[in-house]
C-alpha cells in the first residue's frame, strides 16, 4: 500500500495527473500494480486524507491538489482539530487517571497492552488503540471525558491507521502506550501528563513528516 500511494503521490506531484483529472479505476490500478483492490482502496484513502484527491460516488477519484494539504483530514475532522482537542483532553485525562484509577482499570490497560504487542493485523490493532485511549478516559473518573473520546473515535482510528501505514508508528506507539500505563500505575499525575504529552508530540511529528514527504 505504501509503495502504491508513494507512486500515485509522485505522479500527481509531477503533473502526470492534473487537478481535476480522474485517476484510473481501482480495477485498472489493481492490474497495473499487481495488488488486490483492497490495497488500492487503502492507497486512495491515503491520498484523500492527504487532501490530494476526492472520491465522487459513482464517478471515481479525482485530483484536487498537486501536493498534500498542510492539514490532512480524517472523516469530518482535520489532523489539527484532533491534535488540539487531544492535547486539551487526553493530557489532563492521563493525570486524572493516575490519581483516580482503580485496579480494574489497570488490569484492563495491561491486558490491552499485551494484546497490542501481540497483534499482527493492522485493523485489529487500530481498534485496540481506540479502546486503549477510551479506557484511560474512563479511568479518569469523569464520564464526560469518555464521551468526548467516543465522539472522535472514528476519526482517531482513521488517523491511527494512516500513521501506521505511512509512518510505521505501531511499534513506537506500543512503547509509548506502555510508558503511559506505567505512569498511571505509579499514581504520579505529573509523570502521566508527561507520558501522554510525549505520545501526542510524536503523533504530531509523524503527521508532519508524512505531509512533508519525509516518510
Amino acid at each position: 500500500m505504501e509503495a502504491v500511494l508513494a507512486h500515485l503521490r509522485a505522479a500527481i506531484e509531477r503533473g502526470e495527473y492534473a487537478v481535476g483529472a480522474k485517476l484510473p479505476s481501482e480495477a485498472a490500478l489493481s492490474r497495473e500494480f499487481e495488488v488486490s483492490r483492497s490495497v488500492i482502496r487503502e492507497a486512495l484513502r491515503g491520498l484523500q486524507a492527504l487532501g490530494m484527491t476526492e472520491s465522487r460516488t459513482g464517478k471515481g477519484t479525482f485530483v484536487t491538489a498537486t501536493g498534500p494539504a498542510d492539514n490532512p483530514t480524517f472523516g469530518p475532522y482535520s489532523a489539527r482539530d484532533l491534535i488540539e482537542v487531544r492535547r486539551h483532553v487526553e493530557i489532563p485525562v492521563a493525570g486524572y487517571a493516575a490519581v483516580r484509577r482503580s485496579q480494574d482499570d489497570l488490569d484492563l490497560l495491561a491486558h490491552l497492552l499485551d494484546r497490542m504487542d501481540a497483534e499482527t493485523d493492522n485493523t485489529a490493532w487500530v481498534a485496540l488503540d481506540s479502546l486503549f485511549h477510551i479506557t484511560i478516559a474512563q479511568a479518569s473518573g469523569n464520564p464526560v471525558f469518555g464521551k468526548v473520546i467516543e465522539e472522535i473515535r472514528d476519526a482517531l482510528a482513521r488517523q491511527s491507521a494512516f500513521l501506521n501505514q505511512l509512518g510505521d508508528r505501531r511499534h513506537q506507539s506500543n512503547i509509548e502506550h506502555r510508558d503511559i500505563v506505567t505512569a498511571i500505575e505509579s499514581g504520579s499525575e505529573q509523570q502521566a501528563v508527561e507520558a501522554m504529552t510525549a505520545h501526542l508530540t510524536h503523533v504530531e511529528a509523524t503527521l508532519t513528516s508524512i505531509v512533508n514527504g519525509d516518510k
